[in-house]
């Protein structure tokens, strides 16, 4: 099995050694000696870090989540070319019989290993229980928690993580009981108050859903949806694309927000040329580095996670381990995914290895080398 040598991160911080795998698929034993972390770019040796965690996947390669056939799929090995070993697949605001067709169609990606591919964990639902006058680039099917269809939208793909609007009726009546049943619960896509926030919290809600953007922002008089996540919130997405959200609006962020991890929101335009593409129903065009719809709102977004990774230490100025954390560990561990992210005896052996300019140069899901097109 496959055995890697260089500056490896683990939870103790870098140690300049070997680390092993097994046959099933996961990490054998990391040796060496501890290095100081400062130097870990300036002595010619690869840098080795967790694989990639992305909790909010709408496409990539051409192809969406909403899409029919085996869309999820080629996205898991679009991502994989980027760094990233394991992700969810993230649906659309939609009617439910669009839902239901999507849901069966990604069944078989989600939960077995694919070959060349990250391995999708599960389905973030984004939508369909959100506020309808804050879609962003959602299409127009906003309406409140139903059950029944979420219950079996479940049972043919595993839900892991919801995005909601406590403020629509009848939502935040529905969080402590979805929380209980095992569902993560973001606040997201909200005109929602400060104080619906932190009620919404109170039942269970425990994250937020690309923080900034399509929540009722800060103001001194008014802390909105953001405010409650700086003051309370320990867990949330942000989009690092430096298009969503201002490095300065970052930086606040992570002043305020402990474990603050980093999603793309990436779209079927991901990893293509610039163009027309769909977001579930809507058309969308990539260029200028970003993707929009036709009145020039952003739309998610062509962010990879390796450059997420370059961003946070390039441009916000995060140390390496920082930045790993956020692009790796929190992500993981906000989903309970606690072999994973990580670089540790036991843990899955979902591993990156860069260059002194944080460029990739090999990847590892589950112990199994990605055919990287590098």
């Amino acid at each position: 099995m496959p055995k890697l040598t260089g500056h490896i991160l683990t939870p103790q911080g870098f140690v300049k050694g070997q680390l092993s795998m097994a046959a099933d698929g996961r990490i054998s034993g990391i040796v060496g000696e501890s290095i100081d972390a400062r130097t870990v770019r300036e002595a010619g040796l690869p840098i080795i870090l967790p694989g990639f965690v992305d909790l909010h996947v709408h496409g990539g390669g051409g192809c969406d989540v909403m899409d029919a056939g085996q869309s999820c799929e080629k996205i898991a090995r679009t991502h994989a070319q980027y760094g990233t070993t394991s992700l969810l697949a993230t649906t659309m605001t939609a009617p439910y019989s669009d839902l239901h067709r999507a849901f069966t169609d990604m069944a078989p990606a989600v939960g077995t290993r694919q070959h060349n591919a990250a391995r999708v964990l599960g389905v973030h639902l984004e939508g369909p229980y959100i506020n309808a006058g804050k879609l962003g680039a959602q299409p127009d099917y906003a309406r409140p928690v139903e059950p029944d269809e979420l219950a079996q939208l479940h049972a043919l793909a595993p839900i892991k993580l919801i995005t909601m609007a406590p403020e629509v009726p009848g939502n935040n009546a529905r969080i402590a009981a979805l929380v209980a049943a095992g569902f993560k619960i973001q606040i997201g896509h909200s005109s929602g108050t400060y104080e619906e926030g932190l009620a919404a919290m109170a039942e269970g809600a425990d994250g937020f859903t690309h923080l900034f953007n399509a929540m009722t922002g800060l103001h001194h008089r008014k802390p909105g949806m953001v405010g409650c996540a700086l003051a309370h919130a320990h867990f949330a997405e942000v989009i690092p694309d430096l298009l969503h959200v201002h490095p300065g609006a970052i930086h606040v962020a992570l002043r305020a927000i402990p474990h603050l991890f980093c999603v793309t929101d990436s779209t079927a335009a991901t990893g293509m040329p610039d163009g027309d593409y769909m977001l579930g129903r809507s058309k969308v065009t990539k260029c200028l580095g970003g993707v929009r719809l036709p009145d020039g709102t952003l739309a998610g977004s062509t962010l990879t996670m390796d450059q997420a990774l370059r961003n946070l230490v390039n441009t916000i100025g995060l140390s390496l381990t920082d930045a790993s954390k956020r692009v790796s560990t929190y992500a993981a561990d906000y989903i309970g995914a606690h072999d994973r992210g990580r670089l540790v005896a036991g843990a899955f052996a979902d591993v990156v290895v860069l260059d002194q300019d944080l460029q990739l140069v090999d990847i590892y899901t589950e112990g199994v080398a990605i055919e990287y097109a590098n």
